[in-house]
Formats: structure tokens, sequence, C-alpha cells
């Protein structure tokens, strides 16, 4: 939908009278470096040009009116009572950051809003993200609170661990909220270190293909790998003293891996210490203009969230085989939390038509279902829009 549709929606749900304000914020997609965010490693995100609008309008009173042109759920809620209610679902995740925004002593008064998303639902790119950073933005604008984008950030990863309960790192707000075109992010997870990575793809395109299969286990799974991680640290520890993997490198890992003595959680520090290294490795290559080195890494990427952190499924493996198979695929992996959602592709550009054709024939013949793809352009971060 475009911005004049939300725009007119929200008129003929609101009313017409007085001044509305537009915002939006991006989707986004990972690279490479999965699963090494909350272990504190690197990541390395892009943005997309799709992403969240949001359509608001400040109101005299305490309500808060939520809508969305994706859900038939509306949410009403007073602004001095803010708390978590399973019944209002996607409705908790701006709550919460009108939650985290009140804890750090902004005065937020009521407004209606209308969300329109063109994020695919359910496939991993970060769709609760971007509503939390449009929301972020547009409650910073509304209210004239001095807060910047990377408090920001902070703020939204919070609302959604503290408020709706979802333990995720911040690789996601961070790359909705920090977004350059053209430009992927380098981030060190740990320290909030970052630096803008061009991405020089001449003659090649990304490509995002999305499996259609509704992500059920991503969260339970997704919290045990958590776990899992911090079970290695306590391990490592009997010999090493460090908060979390990214504390050590590859040769430390060799050197002590012997003190895990949990083949299953093993495997899981195996995944995370040498995604770490393939993510920097990854950046360099890209760096000096190397393509198809950056694609291996990328393809060693899936390899290991499919043995050794055990995150991909039926669907995604048969969309990264199917993806190697073809000629003019530089690299193809699992992108997101895994279980269902996308894979991410670099791919030549006269090699794409030929890619959705035969990829997709051959994944439908094995898994029934109907994969989604499109081409990913590079987008700025969320913002106040006209």
């Amino acid at each position: 939908m475009k911005l004049e549709e939300v725009k007119r929606k929200f008129s003929e749900m609101f009313g017409y009278e007085g001044k509305t304000r537009s915002f939006y914020a991006p989707g986004r997609v990972n690279l490479i470096g999965e699963h090494t965010d909350y272990n504190g490693g690197y990541v390395f995100p892009c943005a997309l040009s799709f992403g969240t609008y949001a359509v608001a309008r400040k109101r005299n009173d305490n309500i808060v009116r939520l809508a969305s042109t994706n859900f038939d759920l509306k949410v009403k809620v007073d602004v001095n009572k803010i708390v978590y209610d399973k019944k209002d679902d996607w409705g908790n995740f701006p709550k919460g950051v009108i939650k985290e925004f009140q804890n750090k002593g902004f005065r937020i008064g009521g407004f209606d809003v209308l969300y329109d998303g063109n994020i695919p639902n359910g496939a991993g790119l970060s769709s609760s993200a971007s509503i939390e950073l449009v929301t972020s933005v547009m409650l910073k604008a509304l209210f004239d609170c001095d807060i910047d984008m990377i408090e920001m950030v902070k703020l939204s990863q919070r609302a959604e661990n503290k408020f709706v309960g979802v333990n995720c790192g911040i690789m996601d707000q961070f790359a909705v909220g920090m977004g350059k075109r053209d430009n992927a992010m380098l981030l060190n997870c740990g320290t909030l270190e970052y630096k803008y990575v061009p991405i020089k793809l001449t003659g090649y395109k990304l490509l995002i293909s999305n499996t259609n299969k509704k992500r059920g286990l991503a969260d339970s799974k997704y919290n045990e790998r958590r776990s899992q991680c911090e079970k290695a640290v306590w391990y490592l520890n009997k010999k090493l003293d460090i908060k979390q993997l990214a504390d050590i490198d590859v040769r430390t890992f060799e050197k002590y891996k012997y003190l895990i003595e949990d083949n299953v959680v093993e495997k899981r520090a195996e995944h995370v210490i040498y995604e770490i290294k393939r993510t920097t490795d990854a950046v360099s290559k890209l760096e000096g203009g190397d393509i198809l080195g950056f694609g291996k890494l990328m393809n060693e990427s899936h390899i290991s969230l499919r043995d050794l952190y055990e995150v991909t499924g039926p669907e995604l493996d048969s969309l990264a085989k199917e993806a190697w198979k073809i000629h003019g695929v530089a690299g193809s992996r699992m992108t997101g939390a895994g279980f269902g959602g996308c894979t991410v592709t670099i791919i030549k550009e006269d090699a794409v038509d030929e890619f959705k054709e035969k990829v997709g024939e051959n994944y439908k013949r094995e898994t029934g279902l109907t994969a989604d793809f499109y081409i990913a352009e590079i987008g700025d971060g969320a913002r106040e829009i006209e």
C-alpha cells in the first residue's frame, strides 16, 4: 500500500481533523553472522527497501488507538495504564515501546496511529523490529523527546525482551534504525561499534527467497539455543574467564573445547565461534571486491547452521541446496532465526530468471510449498517521511 492510501485509510478510520505525520522503518536482512548477536559477536545486516509505515496524529487526551492494515485487531489503551496483554497480540510491540519511553522519563500523551507493513509476515525479515523503530521515531517526533537513534535502538530491543518476552539480540533493531542506502553494517553486538560497508555487487543482485513456512518453532528453539550458548560459557569458565562466546577466538576455542562435556553444547559453541570469524573474513572479501569469496563463506555459514546449530529445517535446506546448483550463484544461506523464513542469495543478474524458475519448481516438488522471491534493494533506516 502506498503512503497516500495509508493516509486516506487513517482519515477514514480516525477522522479528518488535525495534522497527521508519517513515519517509516525498513525490514532487514542479515548477509552473514547468524545467531552471533546474543553471543556478543559480529553480524553483517542491511536495511531493506520494504518495511512499515505509520501515520499518526496526537490527541487531546490520554487514549492511544492502534490499528493496522495488516491485521483486523485494533487496540485501545490508556497511555498511563500500559501493561502486556496477550489478547492485544501485535499491539504489544508498540505498547512495549511506549512503556520504555515512559521508563526513560518521557511524557507520552494520547495519539491515533495506523500501521501498514509490506514485510511478509513470518518471513524472518524483522517485522517486529520495524514496528518497534517506526513507533520510536513517531514518539520522538510527536512528543519532542530528546533521544538519539542508538538509544531508540536499545529501547526497542528492551521492549521486545522485557515487555513482549522475546529474548532477541540487538541486531534487528540496530539494522532497522541505523540502516544506510547501498551499505551493510559490520556491527560488534558486544560493544555496538559499527562501520558501514558499501555493497558493490557489480553484475550481481541480492535475492531473498521466502520459504512461506510459518516459523512455529522459532521462539522456543531460539531461547533453547541461547541457553545452550550460556552453558558453553559456563563449561569454558572452568579454565577461562569469559562473559560470552565472542570473548574467545577460534584458536582459544580449539584449545579449551575439551572442557565442554555436552556434545550438543559443544556443537552450538563451535558454530558461534567460527561464524564470528566467517563474518569478519566475509567483509574483508567484500571490501576487496571478492564476491565469490564472500559467497563461499555464505555457503559455509548455512552448512554450519544446518549441521552444528541445527536451526535450518527441510525448507531452508531445500532452498539453499537448489540455489547452489544454479550457475551464477555466488553464495546462498538462511537468514534470521531459522525454522522457516528466508534465504539470501548473491546471484548474477542474468541468472535471476532461471533461479526463480528452477529453484521454485524443485522447492515445490520437495516441500509442497510455493516460494516467493524478491530482489533486495538496500535502503535507509527508520525516519519521518513526507
